[in-house]
């Protein structure tokens, strides 16, 4: 059975944090905020591949409230959700993200995000999409006020009666 799921996250620009997309650090003057290192495009896949597979969204699963995984990298998130998903037998087929932000520019990092997204999910870099656009300058993501992610995920669940 194939199954696909949608992820969306968002986080605030703030000065004194570094910016990690995909797993990378970006240079920019700006960092996300978050209880973890706040990658926008790591939590949208988790909570494209947790959607897919049925079960709860990452602030379930990582809730902000708990000291123990304050700073965790979003790319081990990644990898807890795929542990999550071998131990349903469930394979991932494919990701397709996008960012949305005004700045900065990715696109001599998306080889490396793919890269690292595609290890932390045991996946080929070649099924891991990212893309990026802008919000043509309108609302808060417009004016830079933050970032925001969409992903999608493509599951294939083990046939019924193999559990």
């Amino acid at each position: 059975m194939i199954t696909t799921g949608i992820g969306y996250d968002v986080h605030r620009l703030v000065a004194g944090r570094p910016l990690v997309l995909g797993g990378v650090e970006i240079p920019y003057p700006l960092g996300l905020e978050g209880h973890s290192d706040a990658d926008v495009l790591c939590h949208a896949i988790a909570d494209a591949i947790l959607g897919a597979a049925g079960e709860p969204d990452i602030g379930h699963l990582f809730p902000n409230t708990d000291p123990t995984i304050r700073g965790i990298s979003s790319l081990e998130i990644l990898r807890r959700v795929r542990v999550v998903m071998d131990e349903k037998f469930i394979r991932l087929h494919n990701i397709d993200a996008t960012l949305i932000a005004e700045g900065p520019r990715i696109a001599e990092h998306v080889g490396e995000m793919k890269i690292r997204i595609g290890k932390a999910l045991a996946l080929s870099p070649s099924r891991v999409g990212i893309k990026a656009t802008t919000n043509e300058l309108m609302g808060f993501l417009g004016r830079g006020e933050g970032m925001a992610a969409l992903a999608t995920a493509c599951v294939n669940f083990p046939e019924e009666g193999c559990l």
